[in-house]
């Protein structure tokens, strides 16, 4: 199947259904493997997985560089979103920078590494509270007319921001996790979104892997695996968790189809400005996902859904208290 395309905010950026999250190719899952990670980046394409999510922070660098040489040749096929916003020292985030300045340093220096002339979608990372967020968004409304960048977007920004800087500069789009796992964004952000038509990208749409049924307790990943320290695969939280994605499971074996493709289905479901970017750096997984865009819930499954995996019913915080701090809410 070739996936049909969706569009996000009222300023023209038209994506494919579901997009690609790249974060994986370079860190916090496991090793790399650049071969099959650029492999998955062609085999995308093919299928009409052209909107690829990638950052300056992910490797630090690795991951931009990676999607520019994967993409020679290829560069007029695919829709890449990139965010700006952290400050990196020594290969490491050591918090956040949004000053114009750098923000114009930044995205030169993404530009040079994505071998483009242009970001499709320039997301501002994370809020930086030191930073006006007026002067963000004239920033970026300055590299918009000067045609480095297509379009802007926020990541995990409260209702707050987001409204003021639309005011600035059209947000075609925020980018934040929502998932059937964790759904902080249904009262007041979604409502907002809507209001001002601003298309959603949700990040870990599939609980960062829970949602696919293949998981582990947070002490079997390896040291390096982002998982290992997530409180919800912790403990009695995992057990409890377990338990409520059972129904995932159950509907997916109604259908034939994989847990992972039934939580991307009740996100498709959700509307048309709802475009969300699971991460993989293996072909099989891709094609599993993409797959998720032909599968139809009907109004009893997305309830189902809806009441088994209802915020009060998953254990634990989604993030430890220092990335949490940095959530803007």
């Amino acid at each position: 199947m070739t996936l049909r395309t969706r569009k996000l905010g009222g300023q023209g950026l038209e994506v494919s259904t579901i997009g690609l999250g790249c974060m994986g190719m370079s860190q916090s899952y496991g090793p790399a493997d650049e071969t099959e990670s650029i492999a998955t980046l062609h085999r995308a394409i093919d299928l009409g997985c052209t909107f690829l999510d990638t950052a300056e922070v992910y490797g630090p660098f690795a991951n931009e560089d990676l999607l520019g040489r994967a993409l020679v040749g290829k560069r007029d096929k695919v829709v890449i979103a990139t965010k700006f916003g952290f400050r990196i020292e020594s290969g490491k985030s050591v918090g956040t920078d949004s000053r114009p300045g750098h923000i114009r340093e930044v995205v030169d220096a993404s530009l040079k590494r994505l071998r483009t002339d242009h970001i499709d979608l320039l997301y501002q990372h994370r809020i930086d509270r030191s930073v006006p967020i007026e002067d963000v968004a004239g920033t970026v409304g300055d590299l918009v007319r000067q045609g480095k960048v297509r379009f802007f977007g926020l990541s995990e920004a409260g209702v707050a921001n987001i409204r003021r800087a639309h005011a600035v500069h059209p947000v075609s789009a925020l980018q934040s996790e929502y998932s059937l796992w964790e759904r902080n964004l249904e009262r007041d952000v979604i409502p907002v979104l809507r209001e001002l038509g601003i298309g959603l990208v949700p990040f870990s749409p599939l609980g960062r892997g829970f949602l696919t049924g293949q998981v582990k307790r947070a002490e079997d990943y390896p040291e390096d695996d982002f998982r290992r320290n997530d409180p919800r695969y912790q403990g009695e939280n995992y057990d409890a968790n377990v338990k409520a994605a059972q129904t995932v499971r159950d509907i997916a074996e109604s259908l034939g189809a994989q847990p992972g493709q039934i939580a991307l289905a009740w996100l498709l479901h959700k509307g048309d400005h709802v475009v969300p970017i699971p991460g993989t750096k293996r072909r099989k997984y891709l094609e599993e996902n993409v797959a998720a865009a032909a599968i139809t819930l009907d109004a009893a499954q997305m309830k189902a859904l809806d009441d088994a995996l209802a915020p009060e019913k998953i254990s634990g915080p989604r993030y430890g208290e220092k990335m949490l701090a940095m959530v803007d809410r």
